[in-house]
C-alpha cells in the first residue's frame, strides 16, 4: 500500500489507480481496479479530513442563520430609523402647528386688546360728555335759580361783602 501524507496526494493516487487500470474485455470505458486497495485509500482520505473542514461545514451551516439574523437586525434598524424620522417629522409638524396657533392667539389677543381700548375710550368719552352735559345743565339751573332769587329778593336784600367775609360768587362773570 502506498502511504500518502495529505488528502490531495491520496486523491492523486486514487486517480492514477483508476487511470492506469486495465480495461475490461469488450468494454471501452470500464476498468478493473483492486477493490480493497481503492476502499482503503478512500477510508484513509476520510480519516485524513482535517478538523478545519468539519468546522468549515459547521460555519457554512451557521451561515444561513447568521445572514438571517443580520437581515433581521438590519430590518429592525431600518424600521427604527423610519419610526424616528416619522416621530421627528411629527414633532416638527406639531411644533409648527403650535407656533401657528400661538401666533393666531397673539393676533387675536392684540385685536381684542385694541377693541377693549377703543370701547373703554368710547365709554370714558361718553361718560365725561354726559357728566359735562349734566354739570352744564346743573349750572344753568343754578344760574336760573339765582336769577329768580335775586329778582324776588330785590337788590336791597342782597348783603354786601364785608372785609372779613367771603366774596359772593358771580356766575355771570364766569360766562365771559
Amino acid at each position: 500500500m502506498i502511504m500518502a501524507s495529505d488528502i490531495t496526494e491520496m486523491i492523486d493516487v486514487l486517480f492514477d489507480m483508476i487511470n492506469e487500470a486495465k480495461n475490461v474485455p469488450l468494454s471501452g470505458d470500464k476498468c478493473m481496479i483492486e477493490r480493497d486497495r481503492a476502499l482503503d485509500l478512500i477510508d484513509d482520505i476520510r480519516n485524513q479530513f482535517p478538523m478545519e473542514l468539519k468546522e468549515a461545514r459547521k460555519i457554512m451551516d451557521n451561515r444561513a442563520d447568521m445572514l438571517a439574523t443580520a437581515k433581521r437586525e438590519a430590518e429592525a434598524i431600518r424600521q427604527s430609523a423610519e419610526d424616528k424620522a416619522r416621530q421627528l417629522l411629527a414633532e416638527d409638524v406639531i411644533a409648527l402647528q403650535a407656533k401657528q396657533r400661538a401666533n393666531e392667539i397673539i393676533r387675536q389677543s392684540e385685536e381684542r386688546s385694541r377693541e377693549l381700548k377703543r370701547a373703554a375710550y368710547e365709554y370714558c368719552e361718553d361718560a365725561l360728555r354726559r357728566t359735562e352735559e349734566a354739570v352744564a345743565e346743573a349750572y344753568d339751573e343754578i344760574k336760573q335759580s339765582r336769577g329768580r332769587f335775586c329778582a324776588t329778593a330785590g337788590p336791597s336784600s342782597v348783603p354786601q361783602s364785608s372785609a372779613g367775609s367771603r366774596p359772593i360768587y358771580d356766575a355771570a362773570a364766569d360766562e365771559d
